[in-house]
């Protein structure tokens, strides 16, 4: 009777593993479609970025000459980080039943005592930059990035190591 229960349980939990594999391959398929345009300078500037927010299409209207290049180069900075924050959302918004029925499935730990809840073990990366190549955000030197523990050693030579 215990052997059911299991074979029952095995079967159900293959069951909703197939169709959670089956929803992640057409959230990547339904993502790999997504695109998203943004506008600048009065709409003489129109670009397009795919899901990973690249680049994919730039429109320029005819009076696109009365602006300068700095005007250019601001605009197109700027409609193209719009873009990216766009499909960005789109993008969480494809992923939204997933995590919902994800937070349904019980976690490692409510199936095995004592094992560890690895979905919140699971660091989190930081929001990536838009600031400019050389501006002060990339220049900091950032706490976050520097061992605590670590020694700082002096530098010594090659050649000296190797005649020891």
């Amino acid at each position: 009777m215990a052997n059911e229960w299991l074979r029952a349980d095995a079967a159900m939990m293959m069951e909703a593993f197939t169709e959670q594999m089956q929803g992640i391959a057409k959230i990547q398929r339904d993502r790999s479609r997504l695109t998203a345009s943004a506008t600048a300078c009065e709409k003489r500037i129109t670009v397009t970025v795919n899901a990973d927010g690249i680049l994919i299409e730039t429109w320029f209207a005819d009076d696109i000459g009365e602006l300068s290049y700095a005007e250019i180069a601001g605009a197109m900075t700027e409609a193209v980080q719009a873009a990216a924050r766009k499909v960005n959302e789109e993008c969480r918004r494809l992923m939204e039943p997933l995590r919902e029925r994800k937070s349904r499935l019980p976690r490692l730990s409510d199936l095995i005592e004592g094992a560890p809840d690895l979905g919140s073990a699971m660091p989190v990366a930081p929001p990536a930059s838009v600031a400019p190549p050389n501006s002060p955000e990339r220049r900091h030197d950032n706490e976050d990035t520097r061992f605590r523990d670590a020694e700082k050693l002096g530098r010594r030579s090659m050649v000296s190591d190797l005649d020891e």
